[in-house]
């Protein structure tokens, strides 16, 4: 398969580090981009539940983060995290199952087979503002970062970080036997992440949750099999590297 040349995928690892975020430290760099995003600028959640600049909720503690890091700045870029089922037997319900019930596609669900040891819900995808490209315009936003000084090249390999955060949270489903993942995101990203080979089928009515969203299912195992070349190539690095994290990792 040819490569797509859309955006310098090759280059990306070179000025950014991917991490599974398993330290205090990591999880609170996670928390404060969540807040940023969701709490500050898109005004999803409530500011003033969050006094200390880090935005959570319930699902987080059994939850696996990723991170993603300019390496240059030390900055953090990106974040995603994998939600197993919780509970007894894994039985407990994934958010996208509260947000979604009434408008699921239940044949589909139903040949799942009820295995609740292999799914997980994918979520909390948010990537700073420097490093991602304005909706629709399909050039980068304007840089405000005070005394960051990059190349064009460099800067043009940020559009890729929403990419990479969906790339680290789909690896870490193949690795920790949760290839059946599900997500609620607006088409907008959907479209986008489709352009580098994740395909995700939708499964579901759009909903009005923070905006106009649809569930989505992605078996992880195929992704990297349908994924053009420099993509696969990016897929390889970071499974790796969530593989000797994960490894490693006191969770």
């Amino acid at each position: 398969m040819e490569k797509t040349h859309l955006l310098p995928v090759d280059d990306f690892l070179q000025y950014f580090d991917v991490a599974l975020a398993s330290t205090p430290e990591q999880k609170q760099q996670v928390y404060r981009i969540r807040y940023n995003v969701y709490c500050e600028e898109l005004k999803f959640e409530p500011a003033e539940c969050f006094p200390d600049r880090e935005e959570s909720d319930e699902f987080d503690p059994q939850s696996l983060h990723c991170l993603i890091t300019h390496k240059s700045s030390r900055m953090p870029a990106g974040c995603a995290r994998l939600i197993p089922p919780a509970g007894p037997c894994r039985q407990g319900h994934l958010p996208f199952e509260k947000h979604c019930s009434g408008g699921l596609d239940k044949a589909f669900l139903d040949k799942l087979e009820g295995d609740r040891h292999t799914v997980c819900e994918l979520s909390r995808l948010a990537v700073e503002v420097p490093f991602r490209r304005s909706r629709g315009a399909g050039k980068p936003r304007p840089f405000d970062v005070e005394g960051l000084d990059c190349s064009r090249q460099e800067r043009r390999t940020f559009g890729l970080t929403p990419v990479a955060c969906a790339v680290s949270v789909i690896a870490l489903a193949s690795l920790t036997g949760r290839p059946d993942a599900f997500c609620i995101t607006e088409p907008f990203l959907a479209k986008y992440l489709r352009r580098f080979g994740l395909n995700a089928q939708r499964i579901g009515q759009e909903i009005y949750h923070r905006g106009w969203r649809a569930p989505y299912f992605i078996h992880s195992e195929g992704v990297r099999e349908t994924a053009p070349a420099d993509l696969r190539d990016l897929y390889d690095a970071i499974f790796e590297r969530m593989k000797q994290d994960l490894s490693t990792a006191t969770l």
